[in-house]
């Protein structure tokens, strides 16, 4: 199993529901994040264009943080979710300097911290709290290795981009546009 997750660029109101529901589901403290909204705009007027999507750790299967981690706090679980453990971490931002989406940050309390895909759920039978939550539904988790799956589908007759293709870190958070 590969777990991924989809998000429907067409569909995303930068409304920050998941945002929320990830601060709230993991006890995000005050002032940070595991996940935010991004905005870009393209074009001129009167050819404008606006792309509202939700980032996070995009849980590579090549993942640069994985891989300078010194403690080993930061691997790869079944399913290809990324994780840290927190009393392993010994804070020293090698990860966050590596990762290619900026998705880790400095916890207060002296460990670096990310999206999980809330492995707790998953462990569950759960999606994530972002995905249940979204009200325009423009999120879908799965299994990449299921050819049936919701995510292999929608990649399969969608198109679809993820960021930063040039970093070669494989990620599973895929773009439909």
């Amino acid at each position: 199993m590969r777990y991924a997750m989809v998000i429907d660029t067409l569909k995303c109101v930068g409304c920050s529901d998941c945002v929320v529901a990830c601060q709230t589901e993991n006890n995000v403290p005050h002032g940070y994040c595991r996940d935010w909204i991004t905005e870009s705009v393209s074009g001129s007027y009167p050819n404008v264009e606006l792309e509202l999507k939700s980032e996070r750790c995009n849980h590579c299967d090549n993942a640069p943080c994985v891989r300078c981690c010194p403690t080993g706090a930061s691997h790869i679980v079944e399913g290809g979710v990324v994780l840290v453990t927190a009393n392993e971490c010994i804070g020293c931002g090698a990860c966050i300097e590596s990762c290619p989406y900026d998705a880790r940050y400095q916890h207060p309390d002296g460990y670096v911290d990310k999206c999980t895909f809330c492995h707790h759920r998953l462990e569950k039978g759960q999606l994530p709290a972002c995905v249940s939550v979204c009200p325009t539904k423009c999120m879908y988790f799965g299994d990449l290795d299921n050819p049936n799956s919701e995510v292999s589908q929608l990649l399969k007759n969608r198109k679809y981009k993820t960021l930063a293709p040039e970093a070669g870190t494989n990620p599973h958070v895929f773009y439909l546009i």
